[in-house]
């Protein structure tokens, strides 16, 4: 039996974007806000600008990687390279950085994204730290 083949013409797309198109962008934008939430599990980067429009986004489950792989730093650098390309066709030049979460992708992210030639203006680490922790539980009854 095997699998059914669909046949198209050469050089037709029917959705109109073709995989080998280089991402193209109307905003140009010199100045953005690169937000980094690196978890255990996953790391994301969103590309905003200076009013907090998001612009671009990436993440390690978004190119592919899955389970354990998604939370390593090689990942992470992934992403930040990614995300790199699409500012290029932006025009942006400097970028202040916000951190969030305790992940193995937190500098990686940014390494990545730095290593296409951006200026970064600062980094600010805004992971949330508990001031008391949790609840403690009750004691055990016997």
């Amino acid at each position: 039996m095997g699998k059914k083949r669909i046949v198209t013409k050469k050089g037709t797309n029917p959705s109109g974007k073709g995989k080998n198109q280089s991402f193209s962008s109307k905003k140009r934008v010199d100045t953005g806000v690169l937000s980094v939430q690196a978890t255990y599990n996953n790391t994301k980067v969103v590309l905003a600008d200076m009013k907090g429009n998001v612009l671009a986004w990436a993440s390690s489950g978004n190119l592919g990687f899955k389970g354990a792989k998604k939370g390593t730093p090689f990942a992470a650098a992934k992403v930040g390279e990614t995300l790199a390309v699409k500012a290029e066709a932006m025009g942006l030049k400097d970028v202040y950085v916000i951190i969030k979460g305790a992940g193995s992708g937190r500098e990686s992210a940014v390494r990545g994204f730095t290593s296409k030639g951006f200026n970064i203006l600062s980094i600010k680490d805004t992971t949330p730290v508990p001031h008391n922790g949790p609840k403690p539980k009750k004691p055990r009854r016997v």
